[in-house]
């Protein structure tokens, strides 16, 4: 492959992916272990990354809150899927009035601020992780129904489809095994840039305190975390930067491999 950034994205990404599932065998210290005799301790041979207000090691809190990362933006693409994937390729089949009413109220919901909604839902349902999981892939359909949308209005008049028509196939039918493998690779595209998107948000919602709830811990909260240290008599920037850079050095990887899928793709 030419695109040597989406290589080098694709690599750091599978080398972050490998380490948090083997985090609980590789992890340095338990995840709760504590010593308060070592709280605030600078990054050394004994505490790569330092340790914070408990004494707990901080890169093996780091590598368990990069499963919880992963998994609130894997989980909320995954929702953005469903639910985008679904209302676009209805609204483009469909066309027509159906087509108007159903994207003038995805163009409401792009008025309003994600943050909003995602506040009513955790004060409404509650705040546990599955909630954070569908208020963030709920905000993030939106783009994917666009997408879908747009590129099955042009499918949809293609000679395939007007054969399976003639053949008797439902809309359902032609829908699911017409159009939506003909849509696999925008998908594709575009849930691997939704990924970031959702880390992104869930990182600054745990600066409002509306993240990944404590004991679990995302680098997102660990950061959010760490700011509180940042004060003029003291600084301890490990606990702010190890886990901020983790977060941005991932979140970079994962646009760079959306961005070469999406440059394969449109060649």
């Amino acid at each position: 492959m030419e695109n040597k950034p989406a290589m080098a994205g694709w690599a750091f990404v599978v080398f972050i992916g490998i380490i948090v599932l083997l985090t609980p065998v590789i992890a340095p210290y338990s995840y709760e272990e504590q010593n308060l005799e070592e709280q605030y301790q600078g990054p050394s041979l004994k505490h790569w990354m330092g340790t914070d207000s408990k004494g707990r090691d901080l890169m093996t809190r780091v590598m368990y809150g990069g499963r919880i990362s992963l998994a609130v933006g894997l989980a909320g693409a995954a929702v953005s899927l469903i639910i985008g994937v679904t209302y676009g390729s209805i609204a483009g089949f469909k066309g027509g009035r159906t087509d108007n009413i159903m994207m003038r109220a995805v163009d409401i919901l792009y008025g309003l601020p994600f943050i909003f909604f995602v506040i009513l839902v955790m004060t409404v349902v509650g705040r546990s992780i599955y909630v954070l999981f569908i208020a963030l892939g709920a905000v993030q359909w939106l783009t994917m129904a666009r997408i879908v949308r747009g590129q099955t209005i042009m499918l949809k008049e293609r000679e395939f489809v007007e054969a399976a028509r003639a053949l008797g196939a439902s809309n359902t039918r032609i829908i699911v095994y017409h159009l939506l493998p003909n849509l696999i690779g925008p998908i594709i595209v575009y849930a691997t840039l939704t990924i970031p998107s959702v880390m992104l948000e869930e990182a600054f919602l745990s600066f409002l305190g509306l993240g990944v709830q404590p004991p679990a811990s995302s680098w997102g909260s660990l950061a959010a975390d760490g700011m509180i240290h940042i004060t003029p008599v003291k600084t301890d920037w490990w606990l702010v930067v190890f886990p901020g850079m983790t977060l941005a050095a991932t979140l970079f990887a994962l646009n760079l491999l959306g961005d070469g899928l999406r440059d394969a793709l449109e060649t």
